[in-house]
């Protein structure tokens, strides 16, 4: 049998009448810290006990020492059969130790008596008059990486031991919160002449020159701070709902393709002029289509934005077995190898015919081709060398050549197709994006055209008044610039 108990936050006026009685009538006490207020006091009772601060120094990660202790009880229990295991606070708020104590219990058939006590999130619940009933979210500092934060409870964040963990907690919710969030700093609550309450700015946190083993902070309910996902599903919700946009309402999955299509390429010029302030903004543009898609989803009854959430961490996981699983590799090369192959077994590929077929036919024509050549060159169905392709260029033009002249329109559209994929190919060859070469050279079109334009108005004349010859003259003087 294994007794846990609870000390309370730290005052003795917190520790109840049956954890005083059950420390006294086991004579086995294990403490997991003597670090505690209440700790002198139980010298006082003259009850014994031993202490698990020496695993603290052992063990670099606490996750180790709480593992530790609870593993050292269940061989505690086997040799005395009755022992007794006291942890500040209440032993199943915020006491990981216990948590993994009962789990090795359970497995070993060991009797647990959880014996309660005041908990000092009561203390702080008192302090700062908070109703629990509004909900509260309570967080080990040491977890808080792995911690969804909500701005419609308030928080409480537990164990901010020294001034480093303070600075890791801060950075976490900046990410979240405003930079000068209202939070409290509370030291040894519900301690007599130790406690400290005070509201502070978030970005003091670290700051703060009393910071101990018996520190924790509160992040009130706000409501009015930053949007997050949730605020966008439900200006989603309430822009279909009967009370919202008229042209919101009468969108479909069809008639919001166009716009998917426009936002990306909006990100895609963000990028490129390396404008983070809009990049932001294209992004959540972007985001705005996916919540919309999955609005209309979650109407039809097909899906919502959880299932499209789940599908895609299920791909990323299962597609990186090198970072959630066993698999080892070397280079990135590697990688896109396992990844084609994860591919290929889950969409249900079985010929190379089907890779090429799979690649998006609505994907940008030079985009396309670029991608299914590549498959091609991977089952080595591709020339040796560029100058093969640039020969194959020759080819096609010769033949584009031979029927420009004809009415044959389809034979017109499938040569000068063709050119234009050997082009692809011998972009391919040289690792070069052909999206990106043709963008480059249409932007150099249109510098060298205003530069025409802007000559033509200093001398008084209009493009179209212009001769040929006088344009291209200007167009040459535009390359030397």
């Amino acid at each position: 049998m294994i007794k846990v108990v609870g000390l309370g936050p730290g005052s003795i006026e917190s520790l109840t009448i049956g954890a005083v009685n059950a420390l006294k009538d086991v004579g086995k006490v294990y403490l997991r810290t003597e670090k505690h207020p209440t700790v002198d006091y139980l010298r006082q009772l003259g009850i014994n006990f031993e202490t698990y601060d020496y695993l603290y120094e052992k063990n670099q990660k606490f996750e180790d020492v709480y593992r530790s202790i609870a593993e050292d009880l269940i061989l505690k229990e086997k040799n005395f059969h009755k022992i007794i295991y006291a942890v500040p606070g209440h032993p199943l708020v915020a006491e990981k130790s216990v948590k993994l104590l009962l789990k090795l219990c359970e497995q070993n058939s060991v009797d647990v008596d959880i014996i309660p006590s005041v908990s000092f999130i009561d203390v702080i619940a008192e302090k700062l008059n908070i109703d629990v009933i509004e909900g509260i979210k309570i967080i080990d500092a040491f977890d808080i990486k792995h911690q969804t934060l909500d701005k419609r409870v308030g928080t409480i964040i537990t164990q901010v031991y020294d001034r480093l963990i303070a600075s890791e907690v801060k950075l976490k919710l900046m990410d979240y919160y405003g930079d000068d969030a209202d939070i409290y700093f509370i030291r040894a609550a519900g301690v007599k002449d130790s406690e400290t309450i005070r509201k502070i700015k978030l970005y003091e946190l670290d700051r703060q020159e009393d910071i101990d083993y018996l520190t924790s902070i509160y992040i009130p309910k706000d409501l009015e701070s930053k949007y997050d996902l949730k605020d966008l599903l439900d200006v989603m919700e309430k822009l279909r709902s009967q009370e919202g946009c008229p042209w919101d309402k009468e969108q479909n999955h069809e008639s919001l393709k166009k716009y998917l299509i426009e936002e990306s390429y909006e990100v895609l010029e963000a990028i490129n002029k390396k404008d983070d302030v809009e990049l932001t903004e294209e992004l959540g543009d972007v985001l705005f289509q996916i919540v919309f898609h999955s609005q209309i989803g979650k109407e039809e009854g097909f899906f919502n934005i959880n299932d499209v959430i789940n599908g895609v961490c299920d791909k990323m996981i299962k597609r990186h077995p090198h970072v959630f699983g066993d698999i080892e590799v070397n280079n990135s090369e590697e990688v896109i190898t396992n990844w084609d192959a994860l591919k290929k077994k889950e969409q249900g590929l079985k010929t190379h015919t089907d890779e090429l077929r799979h690649v998006a036919q609505t994907l940008p024509a030079l985009m396309r081709a670029a991608k299914v050549q590549k498959k091609a060159a991977k089952v080595g169905f591709d020339w040796d060398k560029v100058e093969c392709a640039l020969d194959k260029v020759l080819e096609e033009y010769y033949e584009v050549k031979d029927v420009y002249k004809s009415k044959e329109r389809v034979k017109i559209v499938e040569e000068i197709g063709d050119l234009i994929f050997a082009c692809v190919n011998v972009a391919r060859f040289l690792d070069i994006d052909p999206e990106f070469a043709l963008n480059y050279t249409i932007e150099k079109f249109i510098n060298r055209f205003a530069y025409i334009e802007k000559s033509a108005r200093e001398k008084g004349m209009d493009m179209e008044d212009m001769t040929l010859n006088e344009m291209d003259e200007l167009w040459e003087k535009a390359k030397n610039i």
